[in-house]
């Protein structure tokens, strides 16, 4: 888990966290709370502690009724597996119960949340629900590398995407000799892609970029775009540069 305290670094969905302050607690800008159930225990791992469970756009935090400083934070990235599974619980007794299977930094976590309220499925069709559109919005958030992004030399639009600029003949310098495609700047992300391999491509979106600057380069003045470390997996971070001749 990276516990460095980066007010400025997107980490919320992409992070497994236990016993947050309060400043981690409160919604980032952009962070929307979509539900909210106040009697939900942590079977797994505060069994027989009632407290409150919060569902936003980008993660679900838990916390203890009596003493908040026991607390968690799920990023929706994380999440592997969302299923519903029989537990002992020791404030309703043997219920089914919320099961969440995450991966953060190569250790695997296990949370198990059962709601106290009898007969509700509140639970699990907001997790469920705010898991599923969150999946499905990924090319807004996420650099992608060789995905399905072009269709007929033409970018495939995202919903309320517009392209602001598009651009031919930018070589992409991230091989010894180059490659020449097209470059799209649209209000979400910049992409671009090969002339002769469309499948060769990249999508940046503006949120995953950490700096954007000019330098030299042996083939001329290039654009550097590089990106943010991706805190839930090991990859690194990406940095390719451009140039158009």
């Amino acid at each position: 888990m990276d516990t460095t305290l980066d007010t400025d670094r997107l980490w919320e969905d992409r992070d497994v966290r236990f016993d947050i302050p309060l400043s981690q607690m409160k919604m980032r800008p952009g962070e929307r709370l979509i539900d909210h159930l106040d009697s939900i225990e942590d079977t797994k791992g505060n069994n027989g502690e009632r407290g409150r469970l919060m569902v936003t756009n980008l993660r679900i935090i838990w916390h203890s009724t009596t003493l908040p400083r026991i607390n968690l934070s799920v990023g929706f990235s994380t999440v592997i597996n969302i299923s519903t599974r029989g537990v002992e619980s020791k404030l309703r007794g043997n219920t089914e119960a919320l099961y969440i299977l995450t991966r953060c930094n190569n250790t695997r976590f296990e949370f198990i949340f059962t709601n106290l309220v009898p007969d509700t499925p509140r639970l699990f069709t907001s997790v469920l629900a705010v898991q599923r559109a969150y999946e499905t919005s990924k090319l807004y958030r996420d650099l992608k590398l060789r995905g399905a992004l072009i269709a007929n030399k033409t970018l495939r639009l995202l919903p309320l995407e517009e392209v602001y600029d598009k651009i031919s003949g930018v070589w992409n310098l991230s091989s010894d000799q180059g490659n020449l495609g097209t470059f799209y700047i649209t209000n979400v992300r910049l992409v671009w892609h090969a002339e002769i391999n469309e499948s060769f491509n990249v999508s940046i979106p503006y949120i995953q970029m950490r700096a954007v600057k000019i330098r030299d380069s042996k083939f001329g003045t290039a654009l550097v775009i590089e990106s943010l470390r991706n805190v839930s997996h090991s990859s690194g971070s990406y940095e390719c540069e451009y140039i158009t001749r």
